[in-house]
């Protein structure tokens, strides 16, 4: 069965706070360049948007869409013959809901995805009774999580749903500021019909498997991207026939669902306890010691993810369940390229490298996980190194924290130093992104070990059935 990655989660240009060129067009083609062949189109929730889907996409009768040919013909001609590959939608969308229960005020994300216009109108339909689904492509609603689980099963027949970055402190099943103790508590006796669960960018699987109550819902990872550069930096993949129908199959049995690919957990932005305005980060035992108060400004301070999944895990390590999937991270191509060339990833630079790097090498997922270590030599002299330590783990990590995005990094800056002074390298001026203030500590649960192997790899398929 041929392996293909989808991304579950993303929004439209009708989200707040996105890039305006996130249309259809564009999903694909991003998609395309970045391995993505399944890709959420977001937002269904949104009138605007659906009406959109209607006009340019077709029904393979599979539970899944396509462009209409006489636009995804010429657009997909526009790409490197790497990136030429089929791009398939589902219809998805995300659903913020606000309400009182426990006496404290939950804040939960949601997914929920149908094979069908018909029952995204169904869905939108009851949600409009209840909220405004006009104003944001992600509706903010209040609303309970279990009733909303139950107007999504009651929209379609095979319609469903998963809680969105479960361990996000202010918007999130699990979360810190505003979750639940278990994903049952949240959904109540209609809990039973959730049977996957999205990780987010600050945790991983590793993490996830320390707490048995979540032994029971495949683990997706999604991107959740608001701009086409995002698209694919976390991803789920499967072997399994391309339709809506085997898609829930797999995450209900693990039948072919294969795993997921990563964010290095340290780079997400909740990742480290911390407190951004008074550029504070903090590992658990630290915030324990200081009774969760900010040492700067006395007031508490948002515990992270790290530290959330200590709080509700009942294993001492991490116990993979028998259906769990593979694991792999990843660093973004345009950030690796950015530190090989000293600018940022969103420079002309990196973008002029990245171009090429598709229509010599193929897609991005293919140049980070299978295509020959010796064929990186055509782009930069030390890529092929650089993709050595990627595929190992060997990375460096500073964790993010409090919204504050962490950064990895591949090699150590005196050490690119070296190689330029040896006239290898371009001039490097900076090695990464800066983080927008300094930090008066920093502190994470692997400052002992700056550089470590991280979770397994995915295992080698054929190129051809990941480029």
């Amino acid at each position: 069965m041929k392996r293909f990655w989808a991304d579950l989660h993303v929004h439209s240009r009708f989200a707040r706070a996105t890039s305006r060129n996130l249309d259809l067009e564009h999903l694909a083609l991003g998609s395309a360049e970045k391995g993505i062949q399944l890709v959420a189109t977001g937002d269904c929730t949104h009138p605007a948007w659906r009406q959109e889907m209607k006009e340019r996409l077709y029904a393979e009768g599979n539970g899944l869409f396509r462009l209409k040919p006489e636009i995804e013909r010429p657009l997909m001609a526009t790409l490197p013959s790497g990136c030429q590959k089929d791009v398939r939608f589902i219809i998805s969308g995300e659903i913020s809901t606000i309400y009182k229960k426990g006496d404290k005020t939950r804040k939960v994300h949601h997914l929920v995805y149908h094979s069908s216009f018909d029952a995204a109108d169904r869905f939108a339909e009851k949600l409009a009774k209840i909220g405004n689904i006009v104003s944001d492509g992600r509706p903010i609603l209040g609303l309970d999580s279990r009733d909303l689980l139950e107007i999504t099963l009651e929209s379609g027949k095979d319609s469903w749903l998963a809680p969105a970055h479960i361990w996000t402190p202010w918007f999130s099943a699990l979360g810190s500021k505003s979750g639940f103790d278990s994903i049952e508590e949240c959904y109540g006796d209609l809990a039973d019909h959730i049977f996957a669960a999205e990780t987010g960018l600050s945790s991983d699987p590793e993490m996830n498997w320390r707490v048995s109550s979540l032994d029971r819902y495949r683990l997706i990872s999604s991107s959740d991207a608001h701009s086409l550069a995002k698209l694919g930096r976390e991803a789920t993949l499967f072997s399994c026939e391309m339709g809506f129908q085997p898609l829930r199959h797999a995450l209900e049995t693990g039948e072919g669902y294969v795993g997921t690919v990563e964010f290095f957990p340290e780079e997400g932005k909740y990742h480290a306890d911390g407190h951004r305005n008074c550029h504070i980060r903090l590992n658990p035992k630290e915030t324990l010691a200081l009774d969760g108060l900010c040492p700067v400004c006395g007031k508490p301070l948002t515990i992270g993810v790290a530290h959330r999944v200590e709080m509700l895990a009942d294993r001492e390590e991490a116990i993979p369940p028998a259906t769990a999937g593979e694991v792999s991270s990843l660093i973004p191509l345009p950030e690796i390229l950015g530190e090989l060339l000293g600018v940022g990833s969103t420079s002309r630079k990196v973008a002029e490298r990245y171009a090429e790097s598709l229509r010599v090498l193929g897609s991005e997922m293919a140049i980070l996980h299978h295509v020959p270590l010796e064929e990186m030599q055509a782009i930069h002299p030390l890529l092929e190194e650089a993709i050595r330590r990627l595929r190992a783990g060997k990375v460096i990590r500073q964790a993010g924290y409090d919204g504050e995005y962490g950064v990895i990094r591949l090699f150590e800056k005196e050490e690119m130093e070296k190689l330029t002074k040896g006239g290898l390298l371009f001039p490097v001026t900076e090695m990464v992104k800066p983080l927008r203030r300094p930090i008066a500590k920093i502190s994470s649960p692997s400052d002992d070990n700056r550089a470590f192997q991280a979770s397994p790899n995915l295992p080698n398929v054929d190129r051809e059935d990941l480029a």
